[in-house]
């Protein structure tokens, strides 16, 4: 088994617990995901949306199984990059770093940027750019101040999302008890018009994006105060959690949604904005705004927790010298890497910002936010075969081949049908890596170091 890297000097302080993680876990997932991309599913799915979300929690959770059995093996905040570090080589462990980190680095950029948006469009006379920037900065005091004070913050901010949420859907339903279901009760199962297994496959890839940022929890290991095992469970509980409250709400709301699927699919601007409208149309419009500024809201404490995630994994990378070793140094304290928070901090507000100015930006930092999240995962993967199985330390095949495998079968199909923007950006963010990568092995080896 590996040696713990929290227990070198200078390591962040062990204050939270499981409930910390947990909340870490879904404030950065947020519990109203399905919110946004609602429309794009019930249109590809042919209404089957509770399907498709039971296919995807399947699929993200053999994903949590695998980060079940690496942060135990491997506990360390650098997440991805020390699992495939410890599982296939210095090599692809910093390809695996540097691929994570480009979802680290956009989710916040396009959460505070919602952020943003919305409050723009409460407030025009202000820009966008600018409700971003304050985003950025309000939530990156609360970084510097720890990951104590992130939980704290998260657990709020969850309560306060659900509740929203909660009150959205008691008004639905009873809407649907005074005047009846627009779709048939299983419609959210079996689709409108019959069912498609090809259609629900379709959308799954969709659904999978509602996922992202579970991962977050692994790099919060080193101030885990439990067992090696309580990463993994925060994992495990924190997509139980979301697959039941996106399950919910996606049932209740297709069920006052008007227009048909095959509607939805032929108008696809009115996708977007599917789940507020049907809220607004059938149940009560004060309401939609209110899930509106609840999800504006949770944007920025997204983008806080990807902030976060963001700096450990940096942190992580420079204690062993794969960037600048300052950025590998925590506060006096040791609440926080507060150097690597900076860093972080400073390229995800010069993402945002150009974003918000540019007209397309949006557009290009959505669509390439999932490419560093589906190759991370596919190299965590890789990394559970190769730390258990290639390294002789396990003979359960099941689940350190088979559910690696499936995997990485699901996340190499998202991969090859992505957006062709975001697949250009990311195969140059992954040359640049590989292109480092590689010139640090060869100065490790003129030095004589050990590849390990």
């Amino acid at each position: 088994m590996a040696t713990p890297r929290a227990a070198t000097a200078g390591g962040l302080r062990r204050s939270l617990k499981l409930r910390h993680l947990i909340g870490n876990g879904l404030v950065f997932i947020g519990p109203a995901a399905p919110v946004g991309i609602f429309g794009p599913i019930y249109a590809k799915s042919d209404g089957a949306v509770v399907t498709v979300y039971i296919v995807a929690t399947i699929v993200m959770g053999l994903t949590a199984v695998s980060y079940a059995q690496m942060s135990r093996a491997v506990p360390a905040a650098g997440s991805v990059y020390s699992y495939a570090t410890e599982g296939m080589g210095r090599g692809p462990g910093f390809v695996a770093g540097w691929m994570v980190l480009l979802d680290y680095l956009l989710i916040p950029s396009v959460a505070f940027l919602f952020t943003g948006l919305a409050m723009h469009s409460f407030l025009p006379d202000v820009p966008a750019w600018l409700f971003t920037a304050v985003a950025v900065v309000v939530t990156t005091a609360l970084n510097l101040a720890g990951g104590r004070s992130l939980a704290r913050a998260a657990m709020i901010v969850v309560i306060a999302e659900v509740a929203v949420l909660a009150i959205v859907l008691v008004a639905a339903i009873a809407a649907l008890a005074a005047g009846g279901a627009q779709q048939a009760p299983l419609a959210p199962l079996v689709g409108v018009g019959g069912f498609s297994l090809v259609a629900v496959l379709g959308a799954v890839s969709v659904a999978a994006m509602a996922f992202l940022g579970f991962d977050a929890i692994a790099t919060f290991a080193e101030e885990a105060s439990g067992s090696g095992r309580m990463v993994g469970k925060a994992m495990l509980a924190c997509l139980a959690i979301a697959g039941v409250l996106f399950l919910f709400q996606s049932w209740v709301v297709e069920l006052v949604t008007v227009p048909t699927p095959a509607e939805l699919a032929a108008d696809p601007e009115a996708q977007g904005t599917a789940f507020y409208d049907a809220i607004r149309a059938q149940v009560a419009p004060w309401l939609a705004t209110l899930l509106g500024i609840a999800k504006a809201l949770g944007a920025s404490f997204a983008g806080m927790m990807g902030l976060a995630a963001g700096s450990r994994v940096i942190m992580t990378m420079s204690r062993e010298r794969r960037f600048p070793a300052v950025f590998g140094r925590v506060s006096r304290s040791g609440t926080s890497p507060a150097l690597a928070t900076v860093l972080v901090t400073a390229i995800t507000l010069a993402l945002a910002v150009w974003a918000a100015i540019e007209p397309n930006g949006l557009d290009l930092l959505s669509s390439t936010v999932s490419i560093g999240a589906m190759c991370a995962f596919v190299l965590l993967h890789a990394s559970v075969i190769g730390y258990f199985l290639v390294r002789g330390r396990s003979r359960n095949y099941l689940v350190h081949l088979v559910v690696p495998v499936l995997a990485m079968l699901f996340f190499a199909v998202v991969i090859v049908f992505a957006n062709s923007s975001a697949l250009t950006v990311g195969a140059v963010w992954l040359v640049v890596g590989v292109v480092v990568a590689v010139l640090q092995g060869a100065r490790s080896r003129r030095s004589g170091q050990a590849p390990s």
